[in-house]
């Protein structure tokens, strides 16, 4: 793989692990109400999840769930169930005690696995696996041998955009410090989020 593709692929790459989806979001929520601990550590579990991802894409299984669109269907409504019930814990999620005293409201194994869950439940992120990646890819050169080399440098960047929106989560929690202004960010969160849901619903492209 040369220099100038990855040179290419990278800013592309980096573009999409920024987008303000509902991983992101979750993340800058978690750090706000946990920590940035505990949100680095729950974006793990997205992690894991686009793992299972690039090898499916890899072995051709991703593609054909996406070609399926009875599978397809199904994983989008599954997500967007999900997406509606992350949607209405935040949107109820007390906020009353301070950060300190809620770090054990949740374990940061429950944490990765909502994480893990919301990433898994978007047929979205599938896209990036079989339509994206492959336009970076060479097919005279070995095939999966450059699918893991994009993937692992995808999977670096979703890190460095796991640890952005957390630092982030962690700044506005100077600027929502009283129960009422957490309440509205978490609000705030909740109704992007269930849009998200609605919209991934409605939209007969995905």
């Amino acid at each position: 793989m040369s220099f100038m593709i990855l040179a290419l692929f990278i800013p592309a790459c980096f573009a999409l692990n920024m987008v303000p989806g509902p991983n992101n979001l979750l993340c800058m929520s978690n750090a706000q109400r946990y920590g940035f601990t505990h949100a680095i550590g729950a974006g793990a579990g997205r992690i894991m999840a686009f793992v299972i991802m690039i090898v499916l894409a890899a072995t051709g299984l991703a593609a054909l769930l996406y070609a399926s669109k009875t599978l397809f269907l199904v994983v989008k409504i599954i997500g967007a169930l999900y997406l509606f019930w992350i949607a209405y814990q935040l949107y109820n999620a007390k906020v009353e005690q301070s950060v300190a005293s809620k770090e054990g409201k949740k374990s940061l194994y429950q944490l990765a696995r909502q994480e893990f869950l919301l990433a898994a439940g978007n047929p979205k992120a599938i896209l990036i696996f079989t339509a994206f990646l492959p336009q970076f890819i060479d097919a005279s050169q070995a095939v999966n041998y450059q699918f893991f080399i994009l993937g692992a440098v995808f999977l670096c960047l979703e890190c460095l955009a796991v640890a952005i929106y957390a630092g982030f989560g962690v700044y506005l929690r100077h600027w929502f410090s009283q129960p009422a202004m957490r309440s509205l960010f978490n609000r705030g969160c909740a109704v992007v989020i269930g849009a998200m849901g609605v919209g991934l619903l409605v939209d007969r492209k995905s």
